[in-house]
């Protein structure tokens, strides 16, 4: 980015700080309901290298869909990535020590503070309905009586419909991922437009900082959309930023989405993981159970 560029992209900065919906004077003739992103990019003089940076990089979009909408959206990501960078300090991300596995445990014990009960270890061997709505879980000869289930797609393979497929490969280092200034974490977004491809490529990095691998070591994961029929071969541009891989690990997963909200049979299904590495995705479809299921 050069100085005139550093320069136009600042005042870009500073106008979507200063930005508040609720007061018309901070959006300086810009309407954040009809002027679209492009639009937005044009008014501060933006080239499309900075453009595709702020967009997959800070605001996190997936595809330049949001470029032809009310940049609104685009806007309140922005600020949304800012305000997290000020209170957090040198990243905007928040990653639990020990690895995302704690997540799941911190659930099961407020669960139990609240009177829930586990059956650990137990293969789910039909979802039982009555008159079209669950009513339990069978497991063996014993059943597990209920109002709602909650479940990802691969219990309920009869509900869900497959919208396409993931590569991920995650790898070993002995070492930090070069010309990051041997950041012991990080994350790597590839906009798709530098390389041809319809999705951006992820990298993620953490190590024994966060209690996931011996000193010394850390973990990386590159991921992005199937797009071929060669899928190692699309993750290639983020495998080779990392250097030396000590070994990895190479994976195709089918992605996909429930075919019904659930609220006829309080089937409440989540969607397959995507390729995004900041979870924000997840994060929404989590909100979106949580309001189906409960209507809150």
């Amino acid at each position: 980015m050069g100085m005139f560029e550093k320069r136009r992209f600042r005042s870009f900065l500073i106008y979507v700080q200063d930005f508040n919906k609720d007061d018309k004077k901070t959006w300086k003739e810009v309407d954040p309901h009809r002027t679209t992103s492009a639009q937005l990019y044009e008014k501060f003089g933006l080239d499309k290298d900075t453009a595709d940076f702020t967009g997959h990089a800070l605001a996190l979009y997936r595809d330049d869909e949001y470029l032809g909408q009310p940049c609104l959206d685009l806007i309140h990501r922005i600020k949304l990535y800012s305000e997290s960078l000020a209170r957090y300090g040198k990243s905007p991300y928040l990653y639990p020590l020990y690895g995302l596995g704690e997540l799941p445990q911190g659930f099961a014990r407020l669960s139990a503070i609240y009177g829930g009960t586990y059956m650990l270890d137990k293969p789910v061997d039909e979802i039982v309905l009555e008159n079209g709505k669950v009513v339990g879980v069978r497991c063996g000869d014993e059943i597990a009586r209920c109002r709602q289930v909650y479940c990802d797609p691969t219990y309920v393979q009869d509900r869900v419909k497959k919208v396409g497929q993931v590569v991920r490969c995650i790898c070993l280092l002995n070492h930090p991922i070069p010309n990051t200034k041997d950041a012991l974490s990080c994350q790597i977004i590839i906009p798709q437009k530098q390389l041809g491809r319809k999705s951006d490529i992820y990298v993620s990095l953490v190590s024994y900082t966060h209690q996931v691998a011996a000193k010394g070591w850390f973990v990386a994961m590159v991921s992005t959309t199937v797009e071929t029929s060669n899928p190692q071969a699309e993750i290639k541009p983020g495998l080779d930023l990392l250097g030396p891989i000590m070994h990895k690990f190479v994976s195709v997963s089918d992605v996909y989405k429930p075919t019904d909200s659930g609220l006829e049979s309080q089937i409440f299904i989540s969607e397959s993981f995507d390729p995004t590495t900041h979870f924000e995705t997840t994060c929404l479809d989590v909100l979106d159970i949580f309001r189906r299921g409960t209507g809150e």
